[in-house]
């Protein structure tokens, strides 16, 4: 399946000043495969080691971190003679091997030429014990669940694709009932690999849902190996309490749904650890919709997002049959899933970090505000159903007079004097145009 992230792969390995590559990303968002697709294709030969699975190689880096004593025992176990300049070196799970990710510094300083990818959940990474993290001496990059794009073309509608990788805006009408057809799909189906791959082949519901809810079962499992015992508890309250959290019509995060009375001292360090995984998204709201947006955030207030729209469906046991029935979907859960897909596009470029803004003693409400690299302030109105009112976009509109503001909805594209409507289909492609 084809993955945007293979061009920065690409521009990786073309840099001649590069620095080892720390591929992070959560479980089953497909890191393993593409690394591997990636050694296939652009290079002689990789050696590939996989610590998790090869016990045995997991000490390997605690007698010293001597490069050459590394390189040679590499060598060893793949039966290969490394080239500097045509081996990847992939160093898959490496958090599992103490004093791994502290190898990557002296590679880079004593052994530049070499060509090493070090993967790992963010989980393993961000919370592994006694590890001195070589800061500046390696370069990052983030797998994501797949977005609509990369789901369109693993579903051979390559058509629909290039209307959106293009930008062929004014070549939609005629296609409007097949996005959104095919939007409704992935509000079901989501973003990860193995579940999409599955649906591409035999289009089955029922195996898809079963296919997610493995994949959860395979992050409460990693709660339980790698949470300390005391956060447990705290972390599996948390995670199940995101879609009656998103479900709210004030979706900020509020700790008395997880329990009653509980407090943010009791529950901010189990919000974190998911943070720290990848497996849920923090965005904070802003004082003040102004220059830099970053100077405003409001700490203690925020709102969280699961890693895939997908697993939102499951966890929150959407039925197929809701999906099939026309656009009811998109206002199950009031707007929750709409808004959950919105927050995966707009993560899909890295330079947009988003916000969002209560106003007026918090009465209203804008979804979200990110900031461009020409510094412009955006507002982003999420619209789930037909009903295209927004009154707290309009006021916002007047008061704060922005350059840009798109409103996201299942209407058609249009510009208006003070905004863009944007259908959903399109809004990850139209967000890398700003």
């Amino acid at each position: 399946m084809y993955r945007e992230v293979v061009k920065k792969l690409i521009n990786w390995k073309l840099d001649s000043s590069k620095k080892p590559l720390v591929f992070l990303g959560a479980r089953q968002v497909g890191k393993t495969w593409l690394i591997q697709e990636f050694g296939r294709t652009e290079y002689r030969q990789m050696v590939y080691i996989n610590f998790e699975r090869t016990t045995a190689l997991r000490e390997l880096f605690l007698p010293d971190l001597d490069v050459k004593r590394l390189i040679t025992n590499f060598e060893l176990y793949s039966d290969l003679k490394i080239t500097p300049e045509d081996t990847l070196i992939v160093l898959d799970e490496i958090q599992t091997a103490p004093r791994g990710i502290t190898s990557l510094k002296y590679f880079y300083e004593d052994a530049p030429e070499y060509q090493i990818i070090a993967a790992g959940s963010l989980l393993g990474i961000n919370l592994h014990e006694n590890e001195s993290f070589p800061v500046g001496k390696v370069d990052f990059l983030e797998l994501r669940p797949m977005s609509f794009y990369e789901f369109l073309l693993a579903i051979n509608e390559n058509g629909l694709a290039r209307i959106l990788n293009e930008k062929l805006w004014t070549a939609l009408p005629p296609f409007t009932e097949k996005f959104k057809e095919y939007l409704r799909y992935y509000f079901y189906i989501g973003g990860m690999p193995e579940v999409v791959a599955h649906f591409a082949e035999h289009r089955d519901w029922k195996m898809a849902r079963q296919l997610q809810n493995k994949i959860l079962r395979t992050y409460r499992s990693d709660f339980s190996k790698h949470a300390p015992k005391e956060m447990l508890p705290r972390i599996n309250l948390v995670w199940d309490s995101v879609p009656s959290q998103l479900a709210k019509e004030n979706k900020k995060f509020i700790y008395g749904v997880i329990k009653e009375g509980a407090r943010a001292k009791d529950f901010e360090l189990a919000i974190q650890w998911l943070v720290d995984s990848g497996l849920l998204h923090k965005i904070y709201s802003v004082s003040k919709p102004a220059l830099p947006l970053i100077a405003y955030q409001e700490l203690s207030t925020f709102k969280l997002y699961y890693n895939d729209i997908g697993l939102l469906a499951a966890i929150s046991r959407l039925n197929a049959k809701t999906l099939i029935n026309g656009n009811d979907v998109f206002t199950e859960f009031k707007g929750a899933l709409t808004e959950q897909f919105v927050f995966q596009q707009l993560r899909l470029n890295e330079d947009l970090k988003p916000y969002y803004f209560p106003f007026d003693k918090r009465k209203y409400e804008i979804d979200f505000l990110i900031q461009n690299e020409n510094d412009e302030i955006i507002p982003i109105e999420v619209k789930a159903g037909k009903n295209l009112q927004a009154k707290s976009f309009k006021l916002f509109c007047e008061k704060y007079k922005p350059q840009t503001a798109i409103r996201t909805s299942l209407s058609d594209f249009r510009q208006e004097s003070w905004m863009t409507n944007v259908p959903l289909y399109m809004i990850g492609n139209y967000l890398s145009e700003l």
